[in-house]
């Protein structure tokens, strides 16, 4: 039976859950969908991800509990800027209307872009959270093993 390598092509189902006060909270699951395809390796999951999948055979099922740590880093309260609303306006989706809770994509100076969580909206200044959505947050990855290649 086939098993995931480090360069392996993957089917599988996988469901991602934020672990809080003793309960799950779905983020993302393919349970109840078309399974997911993916080429270990390419940037499609986490490293600490990919990385519990390795060694996994063809039909096995699997549930990893992530601590805050090993998931996607611990919250940095540096990344939470405040930015003068001239400069939001100059870097944002000119074509949006935004607000407290939505996550907005920037151009970067060198063509690429980045993006943040608004987490307040006034005249005069924008407060983004810089920090990935899920940084700080414990993770429950449960998988089920379709096919290797």
């Amino acid at each position: 039976m086939a098993q995931i390598g480090p360069d392996s092509h993957v089917t599988l189902h996988y469901r991602l859950a934020v672990l809080a006060d003793d309960e799950e909270r779905e983020i993302v699951s393919t349970l109840a969908l078309k399974p997911a395809t993916l080429q270990l390796g390419a940037g499609q999951l986490t490293p600490v991800l990919e990385e519990r999948l390795l060694g996994l055979a063809e039909g096995e099922r699997r549930c990893f509990d992530l601590a805050a740590d090993e998931a996607y880093g611990r919250r940095h309260p540096d990344l939470v800027q405040t930015l003068a609303r001239a400069t939001f306006d100059a870097n944002a989706d000119p074509q949006s209307e935004y607000v407290a809770g939505d996550l907005v994509e920037f151009r970067a100076a060198d063509g690429g872009r980045f993006s943040g969580v608004i987490k307040s909206f006034g005249e005069a200044q924008v407060v983004v959270d810089f920090n990935h959505p899920l940084a700080g947050m414990p993770l429950r990855f449960s998988v089920q093993v379709i096919g290797v290649l």
